[in-house]
């Protein structure tokens, strides 16, 4: 019995075997997965092909510095702060009565002469006759502003008799800080603003001139921020821009001049200033480039799209 059976069993499992195949043939396989939107394909939303890493790329926007280049660029930074260290150290010889306000102003006239007409041979007129200006033009500009600081000189010695001189210090200490963090340093950076950076730095020299003992004071501590902040960083950027290494040379020998400024007021304060110049040039630098090799940035197609055409055709 047990051996009749055996054949119809046989025939029935290779029966099923059959229709398997047969049905295995007639249902429809997935085609490959493709990463476009507009096709409707039978895989679920949150599939993820063995390709999708294919396209892995890792830090290929580092930036690979040299020692040499990023101390060099650290020297924008170092000027600023020098800048800073000469305008507060002036303020303060003017206040202890040791250097008259006939004498500053005289200097800064000569020197502001000298670099005016030194920014005009390096520039070789080409600012001029892309604006349009004229040495008349410029002229008038520097009377009227001469003109009209030194009327409003009264005004701006007793803007602040009555805010307690503690609270003027404090004030002009934040501005002068906000001026060197939103201080152009040439990074393309949201927090950038030269507009803002030289507001705050003429705000604490309209603070700082108010304890001044005179008027005429107050007139040559405005002019001299407008010197130190407005015209002295345009004539450094240009000769940066121009020859680098004059430009070296002339931070360098600023810088001492502060450091130098800054020592015949204090010792401590020369002390800690020579610090923060060293850390900026040499400490800071340094980190920057260990940190590199630390860097682990992936791109792929999951990073968002970029438009690189032209679409000012469209916008018209």
């Amino acid at each position: 019995m047990r051996a009749d059976l055996e054949p119809v069993e046989a025939a029935a499992s290779g029966r099923r075997a059959s229709d398997n195949r047969t049905r295995s043939r007639s249902r429809p396989r997935p085609g490959r997965w493709k990463k476009v939107l507009y096709e409707r394909q039978p895989f679920p939303d949150n599939f993820v092909d063995s390709s999708f890493l294919e396209e892995l790329r890792k830090n290929i926007y580092v930036r690979q510095y040299q020692v040499w280049t990023v101390v060099c660029e650290s020297s924008v930074v170092i000027h600023q702060l020098s800048s800073v260290c000469v305008f507060v150290v002036l303020w303060w010889y003017m206040d202890q009565n040791r250097l008259s306000p006939h004498q500053l102003f005289t200097y800064g006239l000569l020197l502001s002469l000298f670099g005016y007409l030194t920014f005009d041979i390096i520039d070789s007129g080409a600012g001029r006759h892309h604006s349009g200006r004229t040495r008349w033009a410029d002229l008038k500009s520097t009377v009227v502003f001469v003109t009209f600081t030194y009327g409003f000189a009264p005004v701006l010695k007793t803007l602040t008799e009555s805010i307690s001189t503690d609270t003027i210090y404090a004030m002009s200490v934040f501005m002068l800080l906000g001026h060197l963090i939103f201080f152009d340093y040439g990074a393309n950076a949201a927090i950038v603003s030269s507009t803002l950076s030289l507001n705050m730095a003429i705000f604490a020299s309209v603070c700082l001139a108010s304890r001044l003992p005179s008027s005429l004071h107050a007139f040559v501590t405005v002019t001299l921020a407008i010197e130190v902040f407005a015209l002295w960083p345009m004539f450094q950027k240009k000769l940066k821009a121009i020859t680098p290494r004059c430009y070296l040379v002339v931070t360098i020998i600023f810088t001492l001049a502060a450091l130098l400024g800054v020592l015949m007021v204090s010792l401590t304060g020369a002390v800690l200033f020579a610090l923060l110049l060293l850390a900026v040039s040499l400490l800071c630098p340094h980190y920057l480039i260990k940190l590199q090799s630390s860097k682990d940035n992936i791109h792929g197609p999951w990073d968002e799209a970029e438009i690189k055409d032209d679409l000012s055709r469209f916008l018209g």
